[in-house]
């Protein structure tokens, strides 16, 4: 017996849902036609959000708690979805999802994609990012509070360097400030200018922020992910669910509402009618495109170089040993 199915008319392209009633979000009862339809609903802001990026694609078929599929090459697909091809640290390349309307994104939510993940640059210029990304990880021991008061010193420097940046919750205890930057810069250098930049809250906040690459170094601190800046590294777009019982989605705020706001109040079921009134509070961020030099300078003038990469990436140029510290051997053993 053929699966069930509805189609939807989005934007003049029909977008078949299989099994819509299947539950994905056991937490809420939410189906996948909820997330189907959520993704349509917000799709103006959510779109905004990889536009002409490579996205990596997230997906649960069976709901969230079925095992994740990390999805970066674009799976079969209709000849209207668009794909970039892309290049890893490894040399290895992909064609990756390159979302260009609301259509696609509802298409790959009936795959099951929860999350969208995009790359910091777009298809015309693959090699030079036009986003910095703060990245405020609250370790064991801390939470959204301490990522708060994170996230504000983050905005007081950024506004010192004459930047805007622009925050959301990462959809659990996490923030994320996203800076549009003009496409001039290297991976490679935009990760140089979010090290600068973390350790200059590091050092304006010494017993709340960290960037210590390593766990076991870290304490009940918050930690600012400079990595996420490097090639091939993705954080969640705006707007995407996260794969949680409860459904609750990456949300753009103002600053004026991350103040007082808890991450729990954005979820499936509270966007839509959020977006439909607000519409997207970051329809902005395209406005200006930042220059990174101060903190290219900050980091030259730091003289502290490079920190490690994550495991993954093959040894980079200038990068110091990438040894656990409690793994390490004493300089001059055997």
């Amino acid at each position: 017996m053929a699966s069930p199915y509805i189609e939807l008319d989005v934007n003049g392209r029909t977008v078949k849902v299989t099994n819509p009633d299947k539950i994905y979000f056991p937490a809420i009862g939410a189906t996948k036609r909820d997330l189907v339809e959520y993704y349509v609903s917000v799709g103006e802001g959510a779109l905004r959000a990889v536009r002409d990026r490579p996205t990596y694609l997230k997906r649960h078929p069976d709901g969230v708690e079925s095992e994740a599929i990390y999805q970066k090459r674009m799976p079969k697909h209709p000849d209207w979805i668009e794909t970039v091809t892309v290049t890893f640290p490894s040399g290895r390349s992909a064609d990756a999802f390159c979302p260009t309307e609301v259509a696609a994104l509802a298409w790959c939510a009936n795959l099951g994609t929860i999350d969208f993940h995009p790359w910091p640059a777009r298809r015309p210029d693959l090699d030079h990012p036009d986003e910095l990304r703060i990245d405020i990880d609250p370790q064991p021991g801390t939470g959204f509070d301490e990522a708060r008061k994170v996230a504000f010193a983050a905005r007081e420097m950024l506004a010192e360097l004459g930047m805007e940046g622009f925050p959301k919750t990462s959809g659990n205890r996490g923030i994320h400030v996203n800076v549009r930057i003009a496409p001039r810069w290297t991976f490679t250098e935009v990760r140089y200018a979010a090290i600068a930049f973390a350790r200059e809250v590091e050092r304006r906040l010494p017993d709340l922020a960290t960037t210590a690459w390593w766990k076991e170094e870290r304490g009940e601190k918050v930690f600012i992910d400079y990595n996420q800046n490097a090639r091939d590294r993705t954080v969640v777009a705006a707007y995407s669910v996260r794969a949680r019982p409860d459904a609750l989605v990456s949300a753009p705020v103002t600053w004026d509402e991350l103040a007082g706001c808890d991450p729990r109040d954005f979820d499936i079921r509270t966007m839509p009618e959020r977006f439909a009134k607000l519409g997207d509070v970051h329809q902005a961020i395209d406005d200006q495109a930042f220059t990174i030099d101060t903190l290219l300078e900050w980091y030259e003038a730091d003289g502290r170089g490079d920190m490690p990469y994550p495991p993954n990436y093959p040894k980079m140029p200038g990068e110091p040993k990438r040894v656990q510290p409690s793994k390490a051997r004493p300089s001059g053993s055997e």
